[in-house]
């Protein structure tokens, strides 16, 4: 069996902000990209999960731009080039390439992230870098009239409180908002309390610049190659239910995976079924022969 080899690094991005990013799991086996939602970071998925899937995986969580131990840059949050090109600096110092069969898999924003990454990038699914794409609770388009990024009732009323530099208006905002992360489950006070930090050690100029761009990516969609997972609860008050609806839709190799009665965070609610469901998507690339 392949050493493992966990650690903490960091990649300059073509426009200079430094990205920060845990890579940990098995020396060769298929690398499983994690890319978290807004206002939250790597540590996201907590240690069970990235426990359980380094040991299977190469899994490589990143901290995107302006959260976590990422930089945070003034502007440009708008630009879809530079989130690809952050996922792309990743996997470039990883030596992650051609016929590696990666799975990017994104929650939320992540998933709108991993679309600007296959969307500028659309040599990555032809050249078998990019094997797979799993999207959880996922934006896949951004601003008004995107059908893939319609948010739950949850984000409106939450808006625009959650944006603001006064703790007094923000904090008690985001704690509604983050109750609003998971369905009816009992036990998950302390990692509701992780998430809601994450949430306001994310600077809130930060909050604010991920909302102020409009782009879908529904031209890739419609002609990608890979097969994708899209998981997402029925309940999401954060992410509607019909972003979902619209990527099964759009995307040929699609396979839906609906919780019913489950909220915005699927690893929170259920850890045992969110790693099976990770699973035996691989399973099947692997059978299929994709990539690793």
């Amino acid at each position: 069996m392949a050493e493992h080899s966990a650690a903490v690094r960091q990649v300059v991005a073509s426009d200079g902000t430094r990205i920060v990013y845990r890579a940990d799991g098995r020396v060769g086996a298929r690398p499983l990209i994690l890319v978290h939602g807004w206002a939250q970071s790597s540590a996201c998925w907590g240690p069970n999960v990235l426990a359980a899937l380094t040991r299977q995986y190469r899994v490589i969580a990143v901290d995107l731009r302006g959260h976590g131990y990422s930089d945070a840059p003034e502007d440009a949050y708008d630009d879809p080039s530079l989130w690809a090109g952050d996922l792309r600096a990743v996997l470039d110092a990883e030596g992650i390439g051609a016929g590696a069969g990666a799975v990017l898999l994104g929650w939320s924003y992540g998933g709108l992230v991993c679309c600007d990454f296959l969307d500028n990038e659309r040599g990555a699914a032809a050249d078998g870098t990019v094997g797979g794409l799993i999207l959880v609770g996922a934006l896949t388009g951004i601003g008004r009239g995107q059908k893939g990024g319609r948010v739950g009732k949850a984000m409106r009323t939450a808006m625009p409180s959650v944006l603001a530099t006064d703790a007094a208006v923000a904090v008690p905002a985001m704690i509604e908002l983050t109750s609003a992360f998971h369905g009816e489950v009992h036990g998950k006070g302390e990692r509701e309390q992780a998430l809601l930090a994450l949430a306001l050690g994310t600077p809130p100029r930060v909050r604010t610049a991920l909302f102020n761009r409009n782009s879908g990516h529904d031209e890739m969609l419609a002609s990608l190659d890979i097969p994708v997972l899209v998981m997402h609860g029925t309940d999401d008050r954060i992410v509607d239910p019909s972003a979902a609806e619209h990527a099964l839709a759009t995307i040929p190799q699609v396979r839906p995976s609906f919780w019913e009665g489950g909220g915005h965070a699927p690893f929170i609610e259920n850890e045992g079924r969110f790693i099976s469901e990770i699973d035996e998507f691989i399973d099947v690339l692997d059978g299929a022969g994709g990539g690793r």
